[in-house]
């Protein structure tokens, strides 16, 4: 089970075609490099007198997403980061194709990367 805790603020929504849904939540199996599907998810936010308030709890779907968790008036997205970017910099140069998957871990003071690399394609 995940639980995603989260404090509100003042909000940003940029212009994109998931603005309906502020938080989508993705969960891989970083041994296999597939989804993780049905995985419990659950959402607190932080009350004003320190304690949590459980906003949604549900389950990733089949391709491991969950979309519908809260709702923009529930929940306010903000970031003061210490990093002003991110650079993920690899090289592919195995002369046979390979799918390279590549996912990136942002929090406001720090950030990691991992990737997964296929088995040669015909």
């Amino acid at each position: 089970m995940l639980i995603y805790l989260s404090e509100t603020g003042q909000g940003y929504w940029p212009d994109s075609s998931d603005s309906m849904h502020p938080l989508v939540v993705k969960i891989l199996d970083s041994v296999r490099g597939s989804p993780a599907p049905n995985v419990p998810v659950k959402l607190y936010k932080a009350a004003a007198d320190g304690s949590w308030e459980l906003l949604n709890s549900k389950q990733t779907n089949k391709n491991r997403e969950l979309r519908e968790l809260t709702t923009k008036e529930q929940f306010k997205l903000v970031l003061n980061p210490f990093h002003q970017h991110a650079d993920v910099v690899f090289t592919a140069n195995d002369a046979d194709y390979r799918y390279y998957s590549i996912a990136t871990l942002l929090s406001p003071f720090s950030y990691s990367t991992t990737a997964v690399a296929s088995e040669p394609v015909e």
